[in-house]
């Protein structure tokens, strides 16, 4: 396949502009320079230069005493958990809607042998500290004892608002409940919101913040926490296979895009609102409020599927997760142009015209939908296996 099909402004050699996740992020020739001439110790034994400047840099943004730098957003989750959970039975506070419950293979019940407490939030959004109050397991008879609350900030692409994180957080210290934060979209919040990293991160126990998300690294994710939690994580992650051995060139980068792609994403978040108020202009429904840099919307009103989107954009070099339906989600990020927003709304406009049905009544943009079940929209929900 050639390169530079689509407009690229990054270097990426972009084949198409991918809205499937913000994980899509192709790394530029900029990128692959600096990894050439990072440092090149070996992290399994704590010797790297790159990768001990970004754990402290990392560290000093959450607010935190360490940093550890990790494969994954999924093993810096279950790290922080793991590091949080002693001794069964106990269990794990969640938002029913939480990437630590629905989407890491259940690795809170295999690596730490607990529990989880789903639960749903009262206003459809995002948990406040009666919901959790609510939740908390307490039957130390026939109960796993809730041991850890942990909340994700953005969920879905919607922000907790930090008031909510202050009061959950204030409980937890009162009960005595450990709290962690899977941050993988942090950094969106925070740029959203104008809320400094630190002011979310200090509230917490353990933070994970993912930097191959919207930050555009190539890999990695970052698990923040005390001396010592951190200490006991690195441990744990030599048991879990995670120790990388010359990973310096992989933290270099993800400095750069720190310093690069973080200050782009108010500008990702006006395209991804932009096309959210096209979208429902057009008679779609959102699935939860846009506010930051995801979309979820059901074109069940205007009669079309998600399938007649999908073919017209990929002609034009926007791919979609393409699921069965009527419900799916876009997710925006720094390589996505104004130009390809532009596109999109332009092709959607073209196939309720011609494929859909006249919409009556426009959803009103301020109207906060009703809380939706979003796993169908999810790429790895599509997929089919048979059972063994």
């Amino acid at each position: 396949m050639a390169f530079s099909t689509v407009a690229d402004p990054y270097g990426a050699r972009l084949t198409a502009y991918d809205l499937t996740s913000d994980t899509a992020t192709a790394p530029t020739d900029t990128m692959f320079d600096i990894m050439k001439a990072a440092s090149r110790g070996d992290d399994v034994f704590n010797m790297d230069h790159d990768i001990h400047q970004l754990e402290a840099y990392m560290a000093k943004l959450l607010g935190q005493e360490a940093a550890l730098f990790c494969v994954s957003g999924c093993m810096t989750n279950q790290l922080g958990l793991r590091c949080l959970l002693t001794q069964p039975p106990h269990s794990v506070l969640c938002d029913a809607r939480s990437h630590v419950f629905l989407y890491e293979c259940g690795g809170i019940a295999y690596h730490s042998q607990a529990n989880v407490a789903p639960v749903q939030p009262a206003n459809g959004i995002h948990l406040t500290v009666d919901d959790v109050k609510a939740g908390v397991v307490t039957d130390d008879l026939c109960g796993a004892l809730t041991r850890v609350i942990s909340l994700e900030n953005t969920l879905n692409g919607t922000v907790m608002p930090l008031e909510a994180m202050q009061q959950i957080s204030a409980f937890a210290r009162e009960q005595g409940y450990k709290m962690h934060l899977d941050g993988a979209r942090l950094w969106n919040a925070s740029q959203a919101t104008g809320v400094a990293m630190h002011e979310y991160g200090r509230l917490f126990d353990t933070v994970s913040v993912c930097l191959s998300k919207g930050v555009g690294a190539p890999i990695g994710s970052i698990l923040a926490g005390s001396q010592a939690t951190i200490t006991r994580a690195r441990h744990i992650r030599k048991l879990m296979g995670g120790g990388w051995r010359q990973a310096g060139c992989l933290a270099a980068a993800a400095k750069h895009c720190i310093d690069t792609v973080v200050p782009t994403m108010p500008e990702t978040h006006r395209l991804a609102a932009d096309l959210a108020a096209h979208l429902q202009s057009l008679g779609m429904r959102l699935l939860v409020p846009c506010h930051t840099n995801m979309v979820f919307f059901d074109t069940a009103p205007t009669g079309i599927t998600i399938e007649d989107l999908a073919q017209p954009l990929a002609q034009k070099n926007i791919i979609i997760s393409s699921t069965p339906g009527t419900t799916t989600r876009v997710v925006l990020h720094y390589q996505i142009t104004p130009q390809a927003i532009e596109d999109f709304k332009t092709i959607a406009t073209q196939v309720v015209q011609t494929k859909g049905k006249p919409v009556n009544t426009i959803v009103d943009p301020a109207t906060p939908p009703m809380m939706a079940d979003l796993k169908s929209t999810y790429p790895s929900a599509n997929k089919t296996t048979t059972v063994q």
